[in-house]
């Protein structure tokens, strides 16, 4: 009998390209489980596992053939890679996050007999295979920005450009991240990630840098060399949402030709800092709840969504499209309520052809990148107290992947339609 073979491809590719997988020479009606490792950045192993069953030919095919059983069920071609979770053991509260963005994420894909659902480690494979998921594409450049006080890495596509670009903003636990900009480069477009959370110390006191800081940023992208000046967007996740909406709004010298806005709100102080930002919600922190695991969820703190004007972003003077993001099992934010807001305020000020809201059942928070695992909790870092804390995110893995997988196809038309494509930034675009 020959012996069982697994066929992916491609073996390399980027991390939100699809993979064939394909199990031959197997017995006929055979149970199989098929598990795929991940060793990340921070020296955690990840895994998930299919249960099959071969056909009258000895063959699986993941695309067509249903998972019976393991960390997801049904026809979920890239089943193996969205339900990943630690391997039992692990630290409690761990969040995948590729930092070395220049190496791949490194995945290990093996059949077993049986229906396996642990001991992994024990059992010899019958066949294995290595995929290489990479975030930046062949020819991408990565460059350090600490021009301006700004703190930043530029990620080139290849080419001489000029390209369109986007500023991208990450959420309240600070820090800079790296992978989502590296992943938009290789799509083609510049693009700046912002280190933003950190606080500043000047004079002796800490703060949190100005809105002048994130206008620094925005005048770097514009004035780059390989930039096209009037095809700048900002992508904003969490917080990044209330950053980019108020810049859109009240700056004078931040001017984007659209917006993405992945779980968040225009709920802040009219033309507040960071700083007013952070006060009005610490006015609230007694609304701060936890669910019986002692998680916390904040969602509560921006509700219920104020009706007086100077507590919330006027989106009612947007004058570029934007796209929506919203999980509706959000437990951190309340992106489903304020996203609602905003479509009436939109309406009532007559601009709410401007607005596209993609909005998912059974998704959480943190709406990543396709593919990547859902994350329901995780440790958080409360910025400027260094308070740890672990944090529900919500959402339920299998519409949660398939809230990624989709919302991340629309990013990226949207972005070609209003940076490359459209020549008025006032069109919507249906998705």
């Amino acid at each position: 009998m020959a012996t069982p073979m697994l066929l992916l491809h491609p073996c390399r590719g980027l991390i939100d390209e699809k993979f064939s997988l394909i199990v031959q020479n197997l017995s006929q009606i055979q149970d199989i489980t098929l598990h795929a490792l991940i060793h990340s950045d921070d020296g955690d192993y990840w895994e998930a596992f299919g249960h099959y069953v071969s056909d009258a030919t000895g063959f699986v095919n993941v695309a067509n053939d249903s998972s019976l059983g393991g960390t997801y069920d049904g026809v979920e071609p890239m089943g193996l890679l969205w339900s990943m979770r630690p391997v039992p053991g692990s630290r409690i509260g761990l969040r995948l996050r590729k930092k070395e963005v220049h190496t791949p994420m490194v995945v290990h894909i093996s059949v077993y007999s049986g229906h396996m659902s642990q001991g992994f480690r024990e059992q010899v494979a019958l066949a294995s295979v290595v995929t290489e998921r990479w975030y930046m594409a062949p020819g991408v450049r990565r460059v350090d920005i600490t021009e301006g006080g700004v703190t930043g890495t530029l990620f080139l596509p290849p080419g001489p450009g000029p390209f369109p670009a986007l500023l991208d903003l990450w959420g309240g636990g600070g820090g800079l991240v790296e992978y989502r900009s590296a992943l938009l480069s290789s799509h083609g477009f510049v693009s700046l990630a912002l280190e933003y959370m950190t606080p500043r110390t000047s004079g002796g006191s800490t703060s949190h840098v100005g809105n002048e800081y994130f206008e620094a940023a925005f005048t770097i992208l514009k004035q780059h060399p390989q930039v096209c000046g009037d095809r700048i967007a900002i992508l904003g996740l969490s917080f990044g949402t209330s950053v980019a909406l108020g810049m859109a709004v009240y700056s004078t010298v931040i001017q984007p030709r659209c917006l993405v806005c992945v779980s968040g709100s225009h709920v802040q102080p009219v033309k507040g800092s960071l700083s007013d930002v952070f006060g009005e919600i610490k006015k609230n922190v007694r609304n701060t709840r936890y669910d019986e695991e002692n998680r916390v969820i904040w969602r509560d703190l921006l509700l219920p969504i104020p009706t007086d004007p100077t507590k919330k972003v006027d989106v009612g003077q947007l004058k570029c499209p934007v796209l929506m993001i919203v999980g509706e099992d959000d437990q951190n934010w309340p992106a489903t309520e304020s996203a609602e807001d905003m479509k009436q305020m939109m309406e009532k000020a007559g601009n709410s052809h401007l607005l596209t809201t993609l909005s998912y059942p059974g998704a959480g928070h943190l709406i990543e990148l396709p593919y990547s695992p859902h994350i329901r909790a995780s440790n958080f870092i409360v910025a400027g107290t260094k308070q740890k804390l672990v944090v529900l995110w919500g959402g339920e893995t299998a519409p949660h992947g398939h809230a990624q997988e989709d919302s991340w196809k629309k990013i990226l038309s949207f972005l070609e339609e209003h940076l490359y494509r459209s020549t008025d930034v006032t069109s919507p675009l249906n998705l």
